[in-house]
C-alpha cells in the first residue's frame, strides 16, 4: 500500500459530489494530489504519497482514509472561500464525527479534543467575517437544551482525563508547570483584552491559542496536566464564543460556547461549566429565546448548586433575572433580582480565591444586569414607564461604576446605552441623546457589533418618537458619520 489513505470500494460509484467541486476547482489530478502531498507533509503525515491515479479512484468512487477527506475539505474550503464539509465532497470520516453544524455531539475527552481542533481550524482558515458562520445553523428549543442536559450525567470512573505517558510516547511533550501557568495567564490577558476593546480585536488570536491547547491535549500528558488543558481549553472556547457573540457570529458562537461546556466537563470543572451556560443563555436572550435562556440558567444552577462561589451564584441570579424579565413574569424578575443582590453581598467574604472569569461580575456588572432586567420588563408590558423608574437609580449605580473602569470600556459602553433607552421609555429624548452621544464616543474605540447595533437601535427609536428635537436630530447625522457599519471579525 502506499500510504494514500485507500478506502473500501466494494460496489462503488462515482463520486458526482467530489467531481463536481473537482471540475468547478480547475485544478488538474497532478495539481490536486501534489496539494494533498503537500497539506499531509504540513500535518506530520508523512506516509500519505498521493498521485494522479489514486485521485481518479476517488473520483471514481473510492472513499479514502482520515486525514485525507479532512484535507481534501480543507483544500476545497480555501479554494471557494466558505466552508465545504466533508460530507459536502461525498466523502466520510473515519471516524464518522458528527457535522461541525451540530449541537449533540459525544461527550468523551478524544472526539471533543478532535472537536476542537477540526472547529477553530476552520475558524481560522475561514476567518474572514461570515464564511465559518454561514455554514452553520443556530440550535434552539429542545434541539438545543436536552442535549445540554447531558452535562449533568457523570462520567462512567472507568474513564480518565488525561494518562500518563506510555514507554512509547514522547515524554519531551510534557508540559512544565511554569508553561501551564503561561497558558493560563494568557488566557486571563485574552480576556482583558476583550472586555477593554471588544470582540472583533484579538478574536482570531484566542482562536489561534486555543487550537495550540488541542495539539497539546492530543499528546500524552500527565492526568492533572490534561486536567489544566481541558479547563484552558475550556476558557479559551468559551471566550472564542464570546468574541464570535460579540462581533455577531451567532452560530459560531453557540458552536464554541457547546465545545467549551464538553472541554468543562472532561475538566470536571462544574462552576466553569455554570458559567459556559449563563453565556449561552445570554446569547438565547439576546436572539429572542427567553424560555430557552431560562433552561440553561437553571441547569447552570444545578449543575454547580454544591460548588460555586456567592459571585457566580449571584451571577445566575442575574442572568435568570433577565429571562424572567423578557417572558414577561415580574414577580419571578423581582424574586431574582432580590436573589442576586443578596448572595452577591457574600462575595469575597471567605477570603477564597476565585477564577479569573467571574472577576468581571462586579457591584457595576451587577447593577447593569438588574437594571436591564427592570428595563426590559418595561419594553414587555408596552413601555411602562414603572418599570423604567425602577430601572433609573440601578442603572445610573452601574453607569457611574464603570465609568471609574479603564477596563470594561465595554461593559460602560453598553450600560450608557441602556441609560439612553430607559430615558426614552420616559420620554426625556434629551437626556437620552446625551447618554448615546457618550456611547458613541466609547463605541468608537470599542469593537463590538453588539455595541454598535444596540446604539444603532436607540438613536433610531428617537428619531422616529422624538424626530423634531434638535439634539435627536444633530446625533443622527453624528451617529452616520461617525459609527462604522460594521465591526470586523478578525
Amino acid at each position: 500500500m502506499d500510504g494514500s489513505g485507500a478506502g473500501t470500494n466494494t460496489g462503488k460509484r462515482p463520486n458526482e459530489q467530489l467531481s463536481s467541486w473537482f471540475v468547478r476547482s480547475g485544478w488538474s489530478k497532478g495539481e490536486l494530489a501534489r496539494q494533498v502531498n503537500r497539506r499531509a507533509r504540513q500535518m506530520g503525515a508523512h506516509h500519505i504519497s498521493t498521485d494522479t491515479s489514486r485521485v481518479r479512484r476517488w473520483l471514481d468512487g473510492e472513499q479514502p482514509r482520515e486525514p485525507i477527506p479532512r484535507i481534501l475539505s480543507e483544500l476545497f474550503s480555501e479554494r471557494f472561500g466558505s466552508v465545504v464539509a466533508i460530507e459536502d465532497l461525498g466523502l466520510r470520516s473515519a471516524h464518522q464525527s458528527p457535522s461541525v453544524s451540530g449541537v449533540d455531539l459525544p461527550w468523551a475527552g478524544p472526539q471533543t479534543v478532535a472537536l476542537l481542533s477540526e472547529f477553530s481550524r476552520s475558524d481560522l482558515m475561514l476567518a474572514r467575517r461570515g464564511f465559518l458562520g454561514t455554514s452553520l445553523a443556530l440550535a434552539a428549543g429542545p434541539a438545543l437544551v436536552e442535549p445540554m442536559q447531558r452535562w449533568l450525567v457523570p462520567s462512567p470512573a472507568s474513564e480518565q482525563t488525561g494518562s500518563e505517558p506510555t514507554a512509547g510516547g514522547r515524554r519531551g511533550s510534557r508540559l512544565s508547570g511554569p508553561e501551564l501557568d503561561l497558558l493560563e495567564s494568557t488566557t486571563a490577558m485574552f480576556r482583558q483584552w476583550d472586555a477593554q476593546c471588544g470582540g472583533g480585536l484579538r478574536r482570531k488570536a484566542v482562536v489561534g491559542q486555543l487550537h495550540e491547547v488541542t495539539d497539546l491535549l492530543q499528546e500524552p500528558q500527565p492526568q492533572d496536566t490534561s486536567r489544566r488543558l481541558f479547563v484552558c481549553a475550556a476558557e479559551l472556547a468559551e471566550l472564542a464564543g464570546w468574541m464570535s457573540y460579540d462581533v455577531g457570529l451567532q452560530p459560531t458562537a453557540q458552536k464554541y460556547f457547546v465545545l467549551a461546556l464538553h472541554a468543562a466537563k472532561e475538566a470536571g470543572d462544574k462552576p466553569l461549566g455554570s458559567y459556559i451556560l449563563s453565556s449561552m443563555s445570554r446569547q438565547m436572550i439576546h436572539l429572542g429565546r427567553p424560555d430557552d435562556a431560562l433552561e440553561l440558567v437553571h441547569l447552570a444552577q444545578y449543575g454547580s448548586r454544591d460548588c460555586a462561589t456567592p459571585r457566580t451564584q449571584a451571577m445566575l441570579y442575574a442572568m435568570e433575572a433577565r429571562a424572567y424579565a423578557n417572558m414577561g413574569q415580574p414577580s419571578k424578575c423581582k424574586r431574582a433580582v432580590r436573589m442576586a443582590e443578596d448572595t452577591f453581598s457574600d462575595a469575597g467574604i471567605d477570603g477564597e480565591p476565585e477564577p479569573d472569569w467571574i472577576r468581571f461580575f462586579s457591584e457595576a456588572e451587577l447593577n447593569g444586569e438588574n437594571a436591564h432586567s427592570y428595563r426590559d420588563l418595561a419594553y414587555v408590558a408596552g413601555r411602562s414607564p414603572t418599570y423604567a423608574s425602577l430601572a433609573e437609580p440601578v442603572m445610573e449605580r452601574a453607569v457611574d461604576l464603570f465609568g471609574k473602569d479603564d477596563e470594561h470600556q465595554r461593559s460602560y459602553a453598553l450600560n450608557l446605552v441602556g441609560m439612553a433607552t430607559v430615558h426614552l421609555l420616559k420620554r426625556e429624548p434629551e437626556q437620552s441623546t446625551a447618554l448615546a452621544s457618550q456611547a458613541l464616543a466609547v463605541a468608537r474605540r470599542v469593537r463590538s457589533e453588539r455595541v454598535n447595533t444596540r446604539l444603532r437601535k436607540t438613536v433610531d427609536t428617537a428619531a422616529r418618537d422624538f424626530g423634531d428635537v434638535p439634539e435627536v436630530a444633530h446625533l443622527t447625522d453624528l451617529l452616520t458619520s461617525q459609527l462604522p457599519e460594521t465591526a470586523e471579525a478578525v
